[in-house]
């Protein structure tokens, strides 16, 4: 295996401004990176370009000709790198929290949050992903997660199918001790590196959100962290040898209960 070089965001969100935090992100990129090749993984909190706004019929895009989506594709371009961040998208009478993952050939893969936040009435607004999706950067396959999909370790169990697993979030910081324990818990559980990706801020309904951007190694440890309420970005380097090193010396996903997800059909 390779090495992966992950820069993530820790970002203040304006409510439904998107051209604000296009231009915003654009100087903390500036500001941040010396060259244009300082990543391979650019990582972006849940809904990046406008903030959590699930109610809306207005925040939402097409599927083709997406603002956020073709400025994705210039970021990608400008500094080769995978660019990645979720868009509230147009499907069916509703919309799907899109997680999209921008190489700087242009092409494009996605992973539609499967994990709908009750408590917030989402899944009212949104469709539920079906599918369990794998990226791969550079030969290191990687899990892409969205905020509530933390909660739900039967669908990030790792079935040796990945290496990484990246979780953006708009995670609240009245339950932040919950996102701190659970990366940590999913990174042990998986014997793989974890990224969580969260924004800071009040969004425009007054709910707080302290950070805790984070890198957590396959043992639990904390590789690096952004500072709790504080605009940057950590950039790290991962060295995935260290990881078959530990899987072999340590081999508990051979012990590990084999099971198969299956879609459910409720009756009408």
């Amino acid at each position: 295996m390779s090495t992966l070089t992950i820069a993530a965001v820790q970002f203040d969100i304006s409510w439904l401004d998107k051209q604000s935090n296009f231009d915003r992100l654009e100087q903390l990129f500036k500001d941040h990176f010396t060259d244009h090749a300082a990543a391979d993984l650019l990582l972006l909190p849940e809904t990046f370009s406008t903030g959590f706004c699930i109610n809306r019929k207005d925040v939402q895009e097409p599927k083709d000709g997406s603002s956020a989506l073709h400025w994705l594709k210039k970021i990608a371009k400008q500094y080769n790198c995978v660019v990645a961040g979720t868009v509230l998208v147009s499907q069916n009478d509703k919309k799907v929290n899109r997680f999209y993952w921008v190489f700087a050939d242009g092409r494009v893969e996605h992973y539609d949050k499967r994990h709908l936040f009750r408590l917030g009435k989402e899944q009212d607004f949104v469709e539920q992903g079906q599918h369990r999706k794998i990226i791969t950067i550079k030969g290191i396959k990687i899990l892409p997660l969205v905020c509530y999909d933390l909660r739900f370790p039967v669908w990030s169990r790792n079935r040796q199918d990945y290496d990484l697993m990246v979780n953006v979030a708009n995670w609240p910081a009245p339950r932040r001790h919950i996102w701190d324990t659970l990366l940590k818990a999913r990174a042990m559980e998986n014997q793989s590196f974890v990224v969580g990706v969260n924004r800071i801020g009040p969004d425009g309904n007054d709910m707080p959100h302290s950070g805790g951007t984070t890198v957590i190694n396959f043992d639990g440890e904390n590789i690096l962290s952004a500072t709790d309420h504080l605009q940057q970005i950590i950039t790290t380097q991962l060295d995935f040898s260290k990881l078959d090193n530990f899987k072999d010396k340590f081999p508990a996903f051979l012990d590990a209960d084999k099971f198969e997800l299956v879609k459910v059909v409720s009756k009408s």
